[in-house]
Formats: C-alpha cells, sequence, structure tokens
C-alpha cells in the first residue's frame, strides 16, 4: 500500500484515540477509543510493527470487555426528595454551576414554588436533578432537569419518564411540559418522547405521563 496513505490511516487512528479522551460519558470513550484501537491495530500489522499492532488488539479487547460489562450489569436508580434548605443540593450546583449553564439559563433552581424536587441516584451516585412546578392541576412544568456529564447516556431520563410515571400519576399529573430555546436540551426532549406544541402562544415541548 502507498506510504502515504499508510501514514494518513495512522494519523486519523491517532485523531480518533484523541478524540475518544475528550468524551465525559465513559460509553462513548470506551466506543470512540476501541474504534480508534482497532485502526491503530491495523496500521501497527500493515507498517509491520508487530508491538503496536498487538498493544491495540490488547486496547480493543480491554474496551470491548468493560463495554460488555455496562451493556450487562444491572444498574440501580432511585429518586430521593430535596429538602428546601439542602446544603448538599447547593453544594452540587455550584461544582456543576458551569455545565449547567449549557442547558439552563440559570443555576437557581428555586425550589420554594415547586412541587416535585428529587435527586436522582444511579448506583448510589448522585447523578442528577429533577426540580418541577404545577402549570396547571394535572401539568408539571420541568424546571430544571439536569444529569452530570458521567452519567449523559439517557438512562436516567428513561428511569424518569418511564419506571416513574406511577410516581408522578400518583401525585395528580398526567402530562409533562417544557420551555426551552437551548437546542441541546431540545434533542434531548425529543429522544425522550415529547413533541413541540404551544401553549398559550408560547412554543414548548409536552409529554403525557401514560
Amino acid at each position: 500500500m502507498d506510504q502515504v496513505v499508510l501514514e494518513w490511516i495512522g494519523y486519523v487512528a491517532s485523531l480518533i484515540v484523541l478524540i475518544s479522551l475528550l468524551m465525559s460519558s465513559l460509553k462513548k470513550l470506551r466506543w470512540i477509543n476501541l474504534g480508534g484501537a482497532l485502526l491503530f491495530g491495523i496500521y501497527g500489522f500493515m507498517i509491520g510493527s508487530i508491538p503496536t499492532g498487538l498493544m491495540n488488539v490488547g486496547i480493543v479487547m480491554i474496551d470491548a470487555f468493560y463495554l460488555a460489562k455496562m451493556y450487562i450489569s444491572k444498574e440501580f436508580f432511585r429518586i430521593l426528595p430535596i429538602q428546601n434548605n439542602s446544603e448538599y443540593l447547593k453544594s452540587f450546583v455550584d461544582f456543576y454551576e458551569e455545565d449547567i449553564k449549557k442547558y439552563h439559563h440559570s443555576s437557581n433552581i428555586g425550589l420554594e414554588e415547586s412541587v416535585i424536587k428529587l435527586f436522582i441516584l444511579r448506583n448510589m451516585n448522585p447523578a442528577g436533578v429533577f426540580v418541577c412546578n404545577e402549570y396547571d392541576k394535572k401539568t408539571l412544568e420541568i424546571t430544571f432537569d439536569y444529569v452530570i456529564p458521567l452519567f449523559r447516556d439517557f438512562k436516567i431520563g428513561q428511569f424518569i419518564f418511564e419506571k416513574q410515571k406511577l410516581y408522578f400519576l400518583g401525585k395528580g399529573y398526567n402530562r409533562f411540559v417544557v420551555f426551552t430555546d437551548n437546542l441541546k436540551h431540545i434533542n434531548y426532549l425529543k429522544k425522550m418522547g415529547f413533541v413541540k406544541s404551544k401553549l398559550k402562544t408560547k412554543v414548548c415541548y409536552v409529554a403525557s405521563i401514560k
């Protein structure tokens, strides 16, 4: 194979491995790293560098092992009510403030007027915060929905919106509404089954609790 083509394969493989290290999600990191290591391994064998090829085959096997473990292992999720004067919540928001602002205009949650205020635990780790106000007698307005980068793989959203339906129905609510113009937030809402709508002439995203 042409030497220039070989060099470009090496460059692309190196770039993929570097990109994998930028991922905040461990699952994404493993998948992208696996792809980079696979390409790097092929590159190593093609240029006759057996150590490079074998090392990257080993990396592929390690990534595959941990990915299989992530998909097979059963995870524990739980919701935990938040007290209005929670010092832990204040510390949590302060720590993730810069990341929170990527999805919310403000890190001010405003618990006093909220009817739903929950920590979301994942394997007993505080993974997110979910807060709602009452929009009307049957509708909850989600005012704060944040998951830390490490657990941002949609499993917490699925847990809240699918596994906890009886919790919200038991409190008398059958619909969620979100008012947002943040594109990242909108993409997340669509993946969670929300649809674009209008309430009182304002654009919003709505999901039924069934």
